[in-house]
């Protein structure tokens, strides 16, 4: 054989094994995934899910309530927002890592405060035990513009 069909096939039989490996990576995380929760959790869960129906519906709130409580929650937002000048404009978050009991997820959030606009962007971990959930953020970053305020650049990141 001549050497540039060996190497189509070399190209080809790498290229096979790079889609092998990625395969079975997320193959390994959906077994992670769906073995975050033991046997006995989710048996524990399921009972508790037809308690909850097997009380009927007290408890859950109707329609009306929720959208009550959703126009109450804007007017607060709307609040906030005219008394801190802080407006957010999208928000973002990718999955960097999860295991059995820590996740890790990078957030990005952009707005402005008044007439200056920011980006934060943030590393959340997240560790659970059988007790509780802990967050810890890690690597803030504040982005700006530079030179639109040199007062405020003490503080920005980049």
């Amino acid at each position: 054989m001549d050497n540039s069909i060996c190497q189509v096939y070399e190209d080809e039989i790498q290229s096979l094994e790079e889609e092998i490996k990625l395969l079975a990576e997320k193959y390994e995380d959906s077994q992670q995934e769906s073995t975050f929760f033991s046997e006995e959790e989710i048996l524990m869960s399921i009972k508790s899910f037809q308690r909850e129906f097997q009380g009927g519906s007290k408890g859950h709130e109707s329609p009306s309530d929720l959208k009550a409580q959703l126009e109450s929650l804007e007017t607060d937002l709307s609040f906030l927002m005219k008394f801190t000048g802080i407006q957010f404009t999208s928000h973002s978050k990718k999955t960097v890592e999860k295991t059995r009991n820590r996740t890790v997820r990078k957030h990005r959030l952009s707005g402005n405060c008044h007439s200056l606009s920011f980006q934060l962007e943030f590393q959340l971990l997240e560790m659970q035990n059988k007790e509780s959930v802990s967050a810890v953020i890690t690597d803030l970053s504040i982005i700006m513009e530079s030179g639109e305020d040199s007062d405020v650049s003490k503080f920005v990141s980049r």
